[in-house]
């Protein structure tokens, strides 16, 4: 396993992976780890998508994932791949979409362990009423993902 530390505007982005895919993607305040001096071949693609995402030239990314998870946690993460870039859904929307309402906990609790920060947007997924719920990164980092991928950019979101 190969890991680069980048710089992002939330903060240092990690990212592990080999050759068969990224394995992790998460962020941790500034200071917490040093920005790598080298990027590893593996991960280039990676830091390149990004850092194309952060500048607001990237809305889709085109890598070969490989998180570590439980079947129904794996099921959940591809689920939330499928939520457009722009716009979000609710918990309750995502736990219907997977096909058992009662299983609103168990979805959410699977988000929260989503180690591919941003690739896998479980940004994207709110509160039924709209609210910012949970999210692993801190509330103020989905809300600065959901207003950087708003379409009207002038507007704060919440």
């Amino acid at each position: 396993m190969e890991t680069v530390y980048i710089n992002s505007p939330l903060g240092i982005t990690k990212i592990i992976g080999d050759q068969d895919g990224i394995v992790v993607i998460s962020v941790s305040d500034v200071g917490t780890n040093e920005v790598s001096a080298e990027i590893p071949e593996v991960l280039k693609d990676a830091v390149l998508q990004l850092n194309e995402y952060f500048e607001g030239k990237r809305t889709d990314f085109d890598l070969k994932l490989n998180p570590k998870g439980t079947e129904f946690q794996q099921k959940v993460w591809k689920a939330l791949l499928e939520i457009p870039y722009g716009k979000t859904v609710s918990y309750m929307d995502q736990t219907k979409k997977l096909g058992d309402v009662k299983a609103i906990r168990a979805v959410a609790s699977a988000n929260g362990k989503n180690p591919l920060w941003i690739v896998v947007p479980c940004h994207r997924v709110i509160g039924t009423n709209g609210s910012l719920t949970g999210y692993a990164g801190g509330l103020s980092r989905k809300k600065w993902l959901l207003e950087h991928e708003s379409p009207s950019a002038q507007q704060s979101l919440f």
